[in-house]
This record gives C-alpha cells, structure tokens and sequence, in this order.
C-alpha cells in the first residue's frame, strides 16, 4: 500500500508543481540551450561570447586591440580598448547597466542600432551566460575617467560594484573560470583559440588581437591588412591554386525586410581555386563564423554556378554541359563575408544564418562583379571553367562506375567482403566494427573479440590519400571499396548514414609512426567521403597500451612512459617490462582485456571542434605541399596530438 501512496502523489500536478527559475538559474540547468552543448565546443563558446563583445567594439570603430590570456590557473581573461560597459543606472532599473549585461539574461545594447548598426552579440545573453557558467568572475571597467570592478560567483554579485582607481583610459576587461562542475572538460585548447583569434584578425583589419597561454609560455599577435583576400591565401598556404590571385567581390545591397524596413548588406567576399578536390567554402555574419551556412551561403552558391555555366555558353566553352554546383566548388576555397543590422540566426550559438535578405543580397552582388572578373580576365576564366568541366567529368565517371558496381551488386547487396568477420547482432546502434591493419592483428582481434556485436575488417597496408583522388577512381582500390561494402552507407555526395551498419567504426592500428600514417588516411577517408561518420559520432580511435609491466600473476598495462614507471613502481622489485611493438604481438585474450573489453578499454571519438581547424589539419597532413607538413611535425614532435578535430 505505501508503494501505492508514493505512486499517487508524484502523479500530483498542481500549482506547486511549476518551477519558475530566476536568475541565471535556468542557463546553469540547461546550459546546452544556451551554449549548443557542455563538452569542447561549449567550453570554447564561452571565449567566443565574451571575445565577440570585443570585436563589436571594433566593428563600432570604438577598439583597436583585444589581449586574450589563459591564465596559468586555466582562467581566461579578455581585455579590450574599447568604451568600456556602462555603469550608471539605466531609466527604470534598480542596478547598474554593468551589472545588468553581466547578470540578467536579455539584457544588452544590441537590441537597437542605437549603440551598434551591426554587431555579432545579438541576444543579450552571451556574457551573462558565460558568468553564469563560471565558478567565478571578475569585470573590471575603465570609462569615465573611473576603474570600476565587479566579481561574481556562479553569476550571482559577491557586492556591489566597486571604485578602484582613477584612469584616462577606456575599455573592458573579463577574467572567468569556468565551473567544471557545468562541463565534461574545462582544459582550453590552443590550437581552437588560435584558430578562431586568427581569423577575427583576417576579417577585421583594424583589429591587433594579442593571445597568451601561460601555461605553454606560446604568445601569438594577429593584425592582418589583406582582409579576406589574404584569409583565402593563408588557406591556400598548404595547397596548389590555378589562377595566382584570389578573386575579390565586394559589395553593399539595400533590400527591405519583412517588417517594411530597409536593410543594407556588406558583402565582402574572396574566392581561389586550387588543383584539389575538396571544397573549402567559410561563412560569416558580421565576423561571427556559421559553420551550418545558412542563407547568405545559399546566396553565394546560387550565383556562382549561375553565372559560370552563363558565362561558359555565352562564350562557347560549355557548349552542351551544364555543371552542377558540385563542379563549380571542387578545389575551391573562398570565404563569404557580410555585415548586416540584426541578422536571424537559428539558435543562441549563431552556427546557421535565416535573414532572407542576405540570400537576395550576397546572390546579387556575386552575380553582378563574378560575371565582370571573367569578362575583364579570360585567361582565369578559362581555367577555373576547365577545373569545372574536369570535375563534370569525374562526377559522371564516379556515376558510372557506382552503377556499374551496383548492376555487380558490390555495394547494396546483402553480399560482404570475405575478409569481414561479422558480428551477429542486427541493431547498429549496438555493433561495432574493428578497423585492423595486418593479417595476424586481424586474427588476434577475431579470435579475442565478442561476437555477438563485435565485427572485425583486417586491411592490408596503407590505403589511398583520397586528399590527393577523384571520387571515381575510390571504387577502384580494393581496401577502400571493402571499407565501404562493410561500413554500408556509401561513398561521397550519395553517402547515406541511414544505411550504416554499425555505429561505432573504430580504427585499431599499431602505436607506431606507421600506425599513426594508417589511422590519419582512414580519417581522410571518412572525413572527405563519408563525413556524417565524423559528425555524428561514429568514428573512434582504438588505444592499445605500449607496455606490459608483470611479475608472477600480477600485471599492469601502461600506455606511455610515465604510467610505465608508475606501474614499475607499484609492483617493486622484480618487475619486468614488456614494450608491444604491434597489435600483433598481443594474444586475442590480452586484445580483448586492453583494447576491446567495453568494462575496460579506452577509445578516442573523434570529433570535429573546429571545421575549418579541421580542414587545414587535413590538408596539411596529407596535401601536396612537404614544408606545412614538415613544419607541423616539428611542433607537435614533443606532444601528443590531439585528435579530437
């Protein structure tokens, strides 16, 4: 009867039943509203919320330096030149303005175009939803001949704000530690930082952005005059473009919006094919990134297959083709800029852009100056329409060779590679497939391995750098076609992730320098060709140990030198140490105890944190150009990389 009781009354719902969160309370409840998610990406949001308000200033012609610090407690703090927060008491409010934007959700001065005509904080809920993640903060303010502080614990005031000095400077300064109670990790990645800092730079040219990590002792300035023409050739840097400059497309369009109101869109725009395959196309909306696109993309895209496939008949070099917007961005890298007032973004995060408006602008203004630049240069037309048509081409022969494998019934039916032990489970979202180089790794995996949801494909040697292949000659290479017949979704643009028979794909290579080559071209490959792998999740990196420390029945697996010596240390005199050179070394009941046993083993997801981070890894990891290559191993020689990209 008491279980009844219970039963009954958590049924209750009445007026006591409805919560309302006050505050900040709400962000510190569900912090993925807010900031997208509580691993990486939403740790490193909080720096883009509190970095962006800064860059406002520059866009407002109020700021010309911003200073970035990780501080050596792992705190970062942002300090820029501009007006600096206001203080007083606005008309109606209780506490100060300064107070509001750092404490009240909503509040901010970008809800008109009073204090900025265009700005990449809209919401006014970016720097309050940082202090509301942050075990603590402290602002500090110079404006009007005052210094004024506030520090703050989980967003809520320690006091009042306080007067502590006197200055004929101006500016803000915001130093928080995030709260790692809110996040899976709060360790900031410089590499995310630099990247992100790097590119405000480009995109603004009055802007000297200095960044410091303490706690690597790296300090980094960016100031760039070249704008978005040299972000396009700082992209290029690891890659061979046809036409030595980039095209630069400049423009303002005035349009009216849906409330009647007239709108002007800048839109700035450079553009340079290279030799490649892959596409390298960045958006942003008032220097903000939208790696999901959105309508200025749309924009973009549009008129650019547009106005080639014109172009191209008008001036009989087409004759009877008509490319698709696939041909006209294979080997492109450009970069889509424009500033507008109060532009729609889908979500709190600005990752894809909704203002209609800025479709019809960026559309007009690419089609307008693009046609002009091919007029006025021939020569560059006649090469970027012959990429083009090349690109035609493969797709059409990439057609017909996924037909014909079809009609051969390689690819959609039931029948799989010989090499593949499957697994008997038919739910994907409880299988899993072992990528193993070597036969006798392979036969250690299938022997060690669980059945029931554990499949395993051994591939022999080093597969193709798709980074460096056409689509259409993929099918051709047998480790690739087995990989796509036993992963089951497809290859490139027809890649279906629906279709996928497993939901964890793990690549398990030696841990050596050729374990490593292996495992960066299978991420080529999934990244180029299969990327909704990557994207959602699908992708591991197994993690076998380097040693085996044992003495009589005890044993212990460590899996770099220091865990090695901890290890030795722990079970004393005597121990031996045994180093695997190879998976193959491993017996299957060792295999599975390290490397497979879900209760026990360790596995890296990958991830992508950064897209265009990602897409300059890649491209300087498995491109043409031998120096990056060389440049980027000498850096992280010392390191372990971090392959969550």
């Amino acid at each position: 009867m008491a279980n009844e009781e219970e039963f009954r009354q958590a049924e209750v719902y009445d007026a006591d039943s409805i919560k309302a969160l006050k505050g900040l309370e709400a962000v510190r409840k569900r912090p993925g509203m807010y900031i997208g998610s509580t691993d990486t990406r939403g740790l490193h949001h909080l720096v883009y919320e509190v970095v962006d308000n800064s860059i406002d200033e520059v866009m407002a012609g109020f700021a010309t330096r911003i200073d970035v610090i990780v501080n050596s407690d792992g705190s970062i703090s942002v300090i820029d030149d501009g007006r600096g927060i206001p203080t007083g008491v606005p008309k109606g409010e209780t506490k100060s303005a300064m107070e509001l934007c750092l404490t009240d959700l909503h509040a901010g001065g970008k809800f008109d175009q009073n204090a900025y005509k265009v700005s990449g904080g809209l919401h006014g809920v970016g720097v309050s939803v940082v202090n509301a993640l942050s075990s603590w903060m402290v602002a500090t303010v110079k404006r009007e001949g005052k210094i004024h502080r506030q520090s703050y614990k989980c967003g809520i005031p320690d006091g009042p704000i306080e007067i502590i000095g006197e200055t004929d400077e101006s500016g803000t300064a915001i130093t928080f530690l995030p709260d790692k109670t809110m996040f899976e990790t709060v360790i900031f990645d410089f590499d995310i930082l630099q990247n992100r800092f790097r590119n405000q730079a480009f995109l603004n040219t009055k802007v000297t952005i200095c960044f410091e990590d303490q706690r690597v002792g790296k300090k980094e300035t960016y100031h760039y005059d070249g704008g978005v023409g040299a972000f396009v050739k700082f992209l290029n840097r690891t890659k061979t473009p046809i036409h030595p400059e980039p095209i630069l497309i400049k423009g303002v369009k005035a349009f009216t919006d849906l409330k009647g109101k007239s709108v002007e869109v800048d839109v700035d725009i450079a553009m340079q094919y290279t030799d490649g395959y892959n596409e390298s196309v960045d958006s942003f909306v008032n220097t903000v990134s939208t790696p999901d696109g959105g309508t200025h993309l749309t924009g973009y895209r549009i008129a650019l297959t547009k106005t080639l496939n014109e172009y191209g008949k008008a001036n009989n070099i087409l004759k009877d083709i008509t490319l698709e917007g696939s041909d006209t961005r294979e080997g492109l890298t450009a970069i889509i800029s424009i500033r507008m007032p109060d532009p729609q973004f889908e979500s709190q995060t600005k990752e894809k852009l909704g203002s209609s408006v800025a479709q019809n602008a960026v559309a007009s203004v690419v089609s307008e100056q693009l046609k002009t630049f091919l007029e006025e240069n021939p020569s560059v037309a006649q090469v970027i329409l012959k990429k083009a048509m090349s690109a035609f081409q493969g797709r059409e022969a990439a057609k017909k060779a996924r037909d014909a494998t079809r009609r051969k019934s390689l690819l959609e039916s039931t029948t799989l590679p010989g090499k593949l032990a499957d697994c008997s489970e038919k739910d994907p979202s409880k299988c899993e497939i072992f990528i193993v180089e070597g036969e006798s790794a392979g036969g250690s995996a299938k022997m060690g391995r669980d059945r029931t949801f554990q499949a395993i494909l051994p591939i022999r040697g080093k597969i193709l750098n798709v980074e460096k292949t056409r689509q259409d000659k993929l099918l051709d290479h047998d480790e690739i076609r087995n990989l796509t017949i036993a992963i089951g979704g497809g290859i490139g643009k027809d890649f279906d992730i629906s279709k996928v028979r497993y939901n964890k794909i793990v690549i398990m290579t030696d841990a050596d320098v050729d374990g490593a080559h292996i495992a960066t071209l299978l991420l080529t490959l999934f990244y180029r060709q299969m990327k909704p792998l990557v994207e959602q999740g699908y992708v591991y990196l197994a993690m076998p140990p380097l040693y085996r420390v044992y003495k009589g029945k005890t044993q212990k697996y460590a899996y770099n030198d220091e865990e090695m010596a901890k290890a030795v240390a722990e079970i004393g005199q005597g121990a031996n140490v045994s180093r695997y050179k190879g998976l193959g070394e491993m017996n299957p009941s060792q295999l599975w105890d390290t490397t497979m046993d879900p209760e026990q083993r360790m596995m890296k997801r990958i991830e992508i944190a950064d897209a265009m981070l990602a897409d300059q890894l890649f491209s300087t990891l498995m491109g043409d150009d031998v120096e990056p290559r060389r440049e980027f191993i000498i850096e992280h020689a010392n390191e372990v990389v971090n392959l969550d990209v």
